[in-house]
């Protein structure tokens, strides 16, 4: 395949990633899907894509969480199964986000990764933060969406005016952050770990912007 192919596929696609969280708005979490996301079940996240009418195109893990009914079900339709001793390194979300870039995908999208037991919430919070991905990573689940930026990045947040925008520092200290289109403004402010100076901001104007020069910065974002 060309670099020009490769290019082209990155461009065309997402992976929509379901991850054996809780689920708090399934109809929500529908309303987000496209019809041409790869989806992939991340073990006994399987069953929120089921959930969806939806069916995943491969399932990744070490199979321990997904029902063996639901499984062989899915296999006996054609779906995939990328089976991972139980003795591993990576939990099953990091090993579906390897899968999905070796896709070749734009995007990832987590679904169900949030909520459940809090030592993989958090895992799955800070699974973005801890390397530096090559495609975008967001999670989304109960009217919110969290994405990390990173050195120089800047975001656009295309949203309803209202709604409610919080930045959470990840790294020791997050340098050059400014706001646009946001209630409460900053512009070139510094932002250290544990400071709660970013909870709570209003959408004023639509499309605002988030803009940082170093470090990196959780974004939640929720609907109103």
């Amino acid at each position: 395949m060309t670099s020009a192919h490769r290019i082209a596929r990155r461009i065309a696609r997402r992976a929509v990633i379901f991850v054996n969280g809780t689920v708090q708005d399934y109809d929500w979490l529908r309303a987000q899907l496209r019809p041409d996301d790869f989806l992939i079940g991340a073990d006994g996240g399987t069953r929120h894509c089921l959930a969806l009418d939806r069916t995943p195109h491969i399932v990744v893990g070490d199979m321990d969480s997904i029902a063996p009914d639901m499984l062989a079900d899915l296999e006996a339709q054609g779906v995939a199964a990328e089976r991972h001793p139980p003795r591993k390194d990576k939990t099953d979300l990091e090993l579906a986000i390897d899968r999905a870039v070796r896709e070749g995908v734009s995007e990832i999208l987590l679904m169900g990764a949030l909520g459940g037991r809090l030592d993989q919430t958090l895992a799955n919070l800070l699974i973005s933060a801890r390397r530096d991905w090559p495609v975008p990573i967001v999670l989304a689940d109960g009217h919110q969406t969290l994405q990390v930026m990173r050195d120089g990045e800047c975001f656009v947040l295309e949203a309803p005016v209202g709604s409610l925008v919080s930045v959470v520092p990840l790294s020791q200290e997050v340098t050059g952050v400014t706001y646009g289109g946001l209630e409460y403004p900053l512009t070139n402010a510094t932002l250290s770990l544990g400071t709660t100076r970013g909870i709570s901001n209003v959408i004023a104007h639509s499309p605002a912007k988030i803009s940082i020069v170093q470090g990196i910065l959780l974004v939640i974002h929720e609907e109103r």
